[in-house]
C-alpha cells in the first residue's frame, strides 16, 4: 500500500506501467490501481496500467532462474502486456551475452510467455507453489504407508516420477517443506477460498501432512530412546533447505523447540545459517556446534534436518563412534550405504544396498 501510494505522485501524462512482482493475494492488482487513482491527480486509466509479473526464482539459483526462466507470466491489459513483452525481449529472444558466472544451458532455447489477465497471473503464482507443496506432501503420505507395507519410498517415487504426466521433481519424502513460500501460499489460497465460501480440502490436507512430518521424526526418535530427558540430540542442518541461510519456517526450528521441551540437550550445526540463527532463533535453547564433529560428540542420536552436500559426503563410519549411542534419524534420506549405526529414514528401511535407479526400472516393470 505504501509503495503504491509513493509511486502515485510520479505518474505523468506519458504511458507508465506499474509492475507487481511480489506474490500477492488475488485482486491486489485491482487494489493497487485504486490506490494509484486515489493518490494521483494525473492518473489516467488508459495510460497508467498495473501488470502482475510474478517471479519464480529459487533461493540459491536466482541469477540462473532470472536469465533462463521456464516461463514469463504477464497479466494485465493488452497494451500494458505489450510494453512488458518489449521490456523482456532480450530474455524472451535470448539475445543477451550470457555471463561467465551463469552460462546458458546447452539444451535451453527460450522461455514460454504467458499473457493473461491480472487475476489469472496472480492465481498462477499461488497455484504453482501450492501444487509443488502438494507433490511433497503426497510423497510424504505415501512414505508413511510404504513403511507399513514394506515398500521403499525411493523406489516408488522413482517409478511414478518416470511418468511424464507426473515428473520426478518435488517427490522427495522427508521432513517436509519450509521457507517463506509454500506455507504462506497454500494458506493464502485456503484463505481466499474461505473468503468466497469455497472449501479447499486438498490444500488443507497438504498443510496438515507437511507439519505432521516433523512430529513423525520425533516419534521415530522417542520410539528408539523411550525418553528424551537428559539425552543429547544433534541436529544437522538449520536452514529450511540447502544452499541458503533462510530460516523461515525451517523444520529444524520446530525440532529444536520440541526436543528442548521434552528435556533433551540440543546441539545444532549448519554450514552457513548459524550466525543468522543466533539472531533469529534467540528464543530457542540449543548449543551451536563449531564443527560437525561436535554434533556427534557424546550424542544419543543425530537428526539430519537439511540435505546439505556437506552432510551427504560425511564419513559416517568415522563419526558415529564418537556418539554415546549410534542412532541416526535421517529425515532427508541422504544416507545411501550401510554405516556403523542404526539408521531410521522416511519411507524406507535402513540402507542395505544401492537404491534402485530409473535406468534399472525396465519397461516391463509396471506400477
Amino acid at each position: 500500500m505504501s509503495a503504491a501510494a509513493s509511486i502515485a505522485p510520479h505518474l505523468n501524462g506519458h504511458t507508465q506501467v506499474i509492475v507487481n512482482k511480489s506474490t500477492v493475494p488475488i485482486g491486489t492488482g485491482d487494489y493497487v490501481t485504486r490506490l494509484l487513482e486515489e493518490n494521483s491527480v494525473t492518473f489516467h486509466a488508459e495510460r497508467h496500467a498495473v501488470v502482475s509479473n510474478p517471479e519464480f526464482l529459487r533461493e540459491g539459483t536466482a541469477l540462473h532462474d532470472s536469465l533462463y526462466p521456464d516461463r514469463i507470466v504477464l497479466g494485465g491489459s493488452p497494451d500494458a502486456v505489450a510494453h512488458m513483452t518489449r521490456l523482456y525481449a532480450p530474455l524472451i529472444e535470448q539475445t543477451f551475452v550470457a555471463p561467465a558466472s551463469a552460462p546458458r544451458p546447452e539444451t535451453y532455447t527460450r522461455p514460454a510467455v504467458v499473457k493473461t489477465t491480472l487475476q489469472s497471473a496472480e492465481m498462477i503464482k499461488y497455484a504453482a507453489n501450492a501444487f509443488l507443496a502438494l507433490k511433497i506432501s503426497f510423497a510424504n503420505e505415501i512414505a508413511g504407508l510404504s513403511e507399513r507395507v514394506g515398500a521403499d519410498i525411493e523406489e516408488v517415487m522413482t517409478g511414478i516420477g518416470m511418468d511424464t504426466r507426473i515428473g520426478s521433481r518435488f517427490l522427495n519424502a522427508g521432513l517436509g517443506w519450509g521457507g517463506s513460500c509454500f506455507g504462506k501460499d497454500t494458506q493464502g489460497l485456503i484463505s481466499a477460498g474461505r473468503e468466497h465460501n469455497y472449501d479447499m480440502p486438498i490444500l488443507q490436507a497438504a498443510v496438515t501432512v507437511n507439519y505432521r512430518q516433523r512430529q513423525i521424526v520425533l516419534q521415530k526418535l522417542i520410539r528408539q530412546l523411550r525418553t528424551l530427558k537428559g539425552k543429547r540430540i544433534g541436529v544437522l542442518g538449520m536452514a529450511f533447505k540447502p544452499d541458503t541461510d533462510d530460516l523461515r519456517d525451517a523444520p529444524a526450528h520446530d525440532l529444536i523447540e520440541r526436543l528442548h521441551g521434552l528435556g533433551a540437550t540440543v546441539v545444532a550445526h549448519d554450514p552457513i545459517a548459524m550466525p543468522r540463527a543466533s539472531r533469529e532463533w534467540a528464543h530457542l535453547t540449543y548449543h551451536e556446534a563449531g564443527s560437525v564433529d561436535q554434533v556427534f560428540d557424546r550424542a544419543d542420536a543425530i537428526i539430519v534436518a537439511t540435505e546439505w552436500t556437506d552432510y551427504r559426503t560425511l564419513d559416517w563410519n568415522a563419526l558415529t563412534p564418537r556418539m554415546r549411542r549410534p542412532l541416526i534419524i535421517d529425515a532427508r534420506n541422504i544416507i545411501r550405504d550401510p554405516i556403523g549405526a542404526q539408521v531410521e529414514q522416511i519411507g524406507r528401511d535402513a540402507p542395505t544396498a544401492d537404491p534402485i535407479t530409473a535406468e534399472q526400472i525396465t519397461t516391463e516393470t509396471r506400477l
